[in-house]
């Protein structure tokens, strides 16, 4: 936990990012004091100067933690997990843990950010991205989860992990890209197994589109 002396995490975001989420999420569930920097994007704040000397290639979520700036959400939670946590617990007690999670979060990277999140990014902010592409892969990404949470809690192992924080936020959203979650019994759970955990904290609702 931070020294009584340090200011709280930093973290610059657009509240309807789901990358911005994870971070806030993992900021909360680890108790961590945060304050949420709320970027003008319309107006190019996430371009200007002095953000990107926290975030090189201009993108949220970005973090200063007293001084130490880090940008990329997925680096952004494996940090705070190892300065905060109990970073065997989040990133893996043995081997494969510890590969099974580095495979969600390329997952998080790759599939769940060309899937549910652009179709998100469709419907919510008018991105021009071939949106029926977006909700197949969405599709085909939650065939292959729904098939792995059978008899599962988490993504990885007995407990949460960096794994499960990395795929909440675009997944729990999903609907509102269009993409229904209403075929998917074992992922709606695992989504409320996120939602009860101490201190969890959701991400902005908008319209619900399927």
């Amino acid at each position: 936990m931070p020294a009584s002396n340090e200011a709280p995490v930093l973290l610059y975001r657009n509240p309807k990012s789901g990358h911005c989420h994870r971070v806030e999420l993992m900021l909360s569930l680890l108790d961590v004091p945060y304050e949420n920097v709320d970027l003008d994007m319309a107006n190019a704040a996430h371009k200007a100067p002095e953000f990107l000397r926290l975030s090189p290639l201009g993108q949220v979520p970005a973090i200063d933690d007293n001084g130490a700036a880090l940008s990329d959400s997925n680096a952004i939670i494996t940090y705070l997990a190892e300065r905060y946590g109990d970073a065997e617990e989040w990133r893996g007690q043995t081997p494969s843990e510890k590969a099974e999670v580095q495979r969600w979060l390329s997952i998080a990277a790759g599939e769940i950010a060309s899937g549910p999140c652009a179709a998100r990014l469709v419907t919510l902010f008018g991105v021009s991205l071939d949106h029926e592409a977006a909700k197949a892969r969405a599709h085909r990404l939650f065939h292959m989860m729904e098939a792995h949470l059978t008899g599962r809690t988490w993504l990885v192992a007995e407990r949460p992990t960096l794994a499960d924080i990395a795929g909440y936020s675009y997944i729990a959203h999903a609907p509102e890209g269009a993409v229904s979650l209403s075929p998917y019994p074992n992922i709606r759970r695992w989504l409320s197994g996120i939602e009860a955990l101490p201190r969890f904290v959701g991400m902005a609702r908008s319209p619900v589109l399927a």
